[in-house]
């Protein structure tokens, strides 16, 4: 599935473009990719995204997995978003696995009446003026807070090579945030596994929520990957810092006034151990053996 829209287009629909949500019930690590949970779904349409795949839903809720809200949803089958269109109130059944979630099933019921979109707040927090980074480039200095509340800044990472992506902890949808956690956890077991692999590397999630994700939120998400503080810490900061780190990378976040989930796109990034930017992944299609390859690689760097 391709993530990356343009960012004009993200300005324009952020009013009501939503991206996965809170309160999720959290996936089970142990959990088969053959594993199935199936819901049955009413809702009412908002777009039909050009790709002719994708339609932004405002749904019910779904009991025991998240809340009411408005989001993208991919069908299964295209062409059972033929012929829809705005305002269309639908049925249909989302499928749930270890990696992945669709719509099929999809029937329209009615045509709800037209609403106004949410009116915008205006933004008034401070941003810092950045430029955007590239391969090669040196890493700027951040600082954070970790999960266990400690500060984490990156210029003391001098030596180490590093990955760091991004992420809020009430994102359900297993093919986003939770895709990034999963990929993160695979490629810290093969490199920590590998006969002479190198030692001077770390893992980095980074949230964008900084008024959900504290520490203890941080640390609470960070166990269900089964992971290791030694080699992947969870990070939150100040929202000037976060704003500056995702425009220098492409990233973007965007909440609708009101709501509690985010629409944002995906970067995961790969610094080498003398501190400048070796890969950029785009995307959501990354796997954790490239990560790895390119973790050594950065590791290696004089």
């Amino acid at each position: 599935m391709k993530l990356e829209l343009s960012k004009l287009a993200v300005m324009l629909t952020s009013a009501v473009l939503l991206l996965v949500g809170c309160d999720a019930k959290q996936s089970n690590p142990a959990r088969t990719s053959s594993a199935q949970d199936v819901y049955y779904v009413k809702g009412v349409i908002h777009e039909i995204k050009p790709d002719g795949k994708t339609a932004i839903i405002e749904h019910e809720e779904i009991p025991n997995y998240m809340p009411k809200m408005i989001m993208p949803l991919e069908a299964k089958h295209p062409k059972e978003l033929a012929g829809l269109q705005s305002n269309d109130l639908v049925h249909f059944r989302m499928v749930v696995t270890a990696d992945d979630a669709w719509i099929d099933q999809i029937t329209k019921t009615g045509t709800a009446r037209p609403t106004n979109p949410p009116a915008r707040i205006p933004s008034t927090r401070l941003v810092r003026i950045v430029d955007p980074l590239k391969v090669g480039d040196p890493m700027p200095n951040y600082s954070f807070t970790n999960e266990l509340g400690r500060t984490v800044t990156l210029t003391d990472l001098k030596g180490t090579a590093y990955a760091f992506t991004f992420i809020f902890t009430r994102c359900p949808l297993p093919m986003f945030c939770p895709r990034m956690g999963e990929n993160f956890a695979a490629a810290a077991k093969k490199i920590s596994a590998q006969a002479g692999a190198p030692t001077n590397w770390h893992l980095f999630s980074i949230t964008f929520d900084v008024e959900n994700d504290t520490p203890a939120a941080l640390r609470n998400y960070a166990q269900r990957f089964r992971y290791d503080p030694a080699r992947w810490s969870f990070l939150t900061g100040a929202i000037i810092d976060i704003d500056a780190i995702t425009e220098q990378f492409g990233l973007y976040f965007a909440r609708t006034p009101g709501s509690i989930t985010f629409d944002h796109n995906l970067r995961t990034v790969v610094v080498d151990a003398t501190g400048k930017i070796q890969h950029v992944f785009i995307g959501n299609e990354w796997k954790p053996d490239e990560l790895v390859r390119e973790l050594a690689r950065a590791a290696a760097t004089r």
